[in-house]
């Protein structure tokens, strides 16, 4: 075993030992117990980080199989014989289009778990809370790091049980039925991830992704029937409209720590298994249902925008706009190109570090005025000026301002479209951005609720400082919307090389 591969592994194992040590620590320790659950995250960030030592551009390369060279060269891999009578194995790697998605994973990971030092949601018992964030992080980094298909599955479910106890235990006042529409759509889209998984398996003879990329043993055939289900169950992961109706109940039912890790994170699962899997291992039918995907990805920007427009609850209002802005990452994904998939990327990104930052923000309004109502917050900057100005930068990064993380996914997704060409994607890209308009209209109609005009009673009473906790897991947010925004190279650097060596498989 190499020294890559011991990282991948540790990884992996420094959360579920956490998960485990503090699963068994009796509950009068629960404050040591989340201390120590955040010191196991911040190792496991480290790890996640210590990742990039050794990559270098021929090792993100991928390369069609006619080439003599297998379909995916990460940076560092692990492969060992899981189940031999079933021919299974527990194959790991990671390169440049997953590499940004497992250091966001660690990052957002550990600061939830901070947070949990300053507020534990009722019932309290936040050592269980902080375990099945580890328990949710394993799952996560799992899928982002599996290159076996049905490792991948098996990862990818790993995430529905805790992530439901999570809604269901520390949710809101309506959180059991958040939480069963939580689990009900995602068992859906289970179902037929299982199903395509093992239409692609049965039908190549293989399971290792690094021999599927680029379609290879699939007929045509097989290729559209295997995207078609994998494209659904991603689309409701992601979730992508119209499968999207789960999302504003468990986003607005979940405790603070929930939402982050829900929309920081776990969305990005499902776009993530569009470009590495259904379009990387079905790409003849990623080609047919292009333009559906598109017209569906546009369609998600109009309406969740709208949607947004009628919101009057503050988390509500944030999680419809995740509909829209993944939108935008489907829409980059439909047009098959460099520009498209690296915008879906950095669109990826940059929805988890802004809407993490969203969530953390309105977790703490709610907090403190025991209200998400938009008409019972206004005022906000006379009671909590800092708070407010937090509150106004997240909202101008997520509507796209340039210089601010939020501008590139959705801008060259635009871009991408029109490029493309034609009746339908010239068409397609003016639509999606005068999503983008309706984007700003509902983001700046949310600042002038809740921080301009006179203070309500609800924030008459707020005291203006913010903990040391809130600083702590909202700095980091807060300087990478900025540095993304500055320097999108720190997530197109890694990805450049393998996107564009995707496409030369793919086609």
């Amino acid at each position: 075993m190499t020294l890559g591969g011991l990282g991948l592994v540790a990884t992996l194992a420094v959360p579920a030992v956490g998960a485990a040590v503090l699963a068994v620590l009796p509950g009068r320790f629960d404050r040591a117990a989340r201390i120590t659950g955040t010191a196991f995250a911040a190792v496991t960030l480290v790890l996640a980080a210590l990742l990039a030592i050794g990559a270098t551009d021929t090792w993100t390369a991928y390369q069609p199989q006619s080439a003599g060279a297998p379909g995916i060269h990460p940076w560092h891999e692990l492969d060992l014989s899981w189940a031999p009578g079933l021919d299974l194995r527990f194959q790991l790697g990671v390169d440049g289009v997953s590499y940004p998605l497992v250091v966001l994973t660690a990052l957002l990971t550990l600061l939830c778990c901070a947070y949990t030092w300053w507020r534990v949601p009722a019932p309290g018992r936040g050592r269980s809370l902080v375990a099945l964030l580890l328990v949710v992080e394993v799952g996560i980094l799992g899928t982002f790091l599996a290159l076996d298909l049905v490792l991948f599955f098996l990862f990818f479910e790993v995430v529905l049980l805790p992530m439901y106890a999570i809604i269901a235990v520390w949710g809101g006042e309506d959180r059991q039925h958040a939480a069963r529409k939580f689990a009900l759509y995602t068992l859906f889209g289970s179902v037929l991830l299982l199903v395509g998984v093992f239409t692609v398996v049965t039908a190549a003879g293989t399971a290792d992704l690094t021999e599927l990329t680029g379609g290879t043993g699939l007929s045509r055939g097989t290729q559209i029937a295997a995207f078609v289900l994998l494209a659904i169950a991603f689309a409701v992961k992601s979730p992508l409209w119209p499968l999207h109706s789960w999302l504003p109940d468990a986003h607005t039912q979940a405790p603070t720590v929930g939402s982050v890790i829900l929309a920081g994170v776990l969305l990005k699962m499902g776009t993530y298994g569009l470009i590495r899997v259904a379009v990387g291992v079905a790409p003849e039918g990623a080609r047919a249902a292009a333009g559906v995907l598109g017209v569906l990805a546009v369609a998600a920007i109009i309406v969740g925008s709208l949607v947004c427009l009628a919101q009057s609850e503050l988390k509500r209002l944030i999680a419809y706009s995740s509909v829209g802005h993944m939108g935008f990452v489907l829409l980059g994904i439909a047009t098959l190109s460099a520009t498209g998939i690296q915008a879906a990327l950095i669109g990826n990104i940059a929805h988890g570090v802004i809407t993490g930052l969203l969530f953390f923000l309105a977790g703490a309004v709610k907090d403190r005025a025991h209200t998400g109502a938009l008409a019972e917050l206004g005022g906000l900057r006379e009671s909590t000026p800092r708070l407010a100005g937090l509150l106004g930068f997240a909202a101008i990064a997520s509507l796209g301002l340039p210089g601010l993380a939020g501008f590139w996914g959705e801008a060259f997704a635009v871009v991408a479209a029109w490029r493309v060409g034609g009746p339908l994607w010239t068409t397609l890209a003016v639509l999606a951005a005068l999503g983008g308009a309706l984007t700003a209209a509902y983001l700046l109609r949310l600042l002038r609720r809740v921080t301009h005009g006179p203070a309500s009673p609800a924030v008459l009473t707020l005291t203006p400082g913010l903990s040391g906790a809130e600083v702590l897991a909202w700095g980091p947010l807060v300087l990478l919307a900025l540095a993304i925004g500055l320097a999108p190279t720190l997530v197109l650097g890694y990805a450049e090389v393998p996107v564009g060596a995707l496409l030369e498989a793919i086609r």
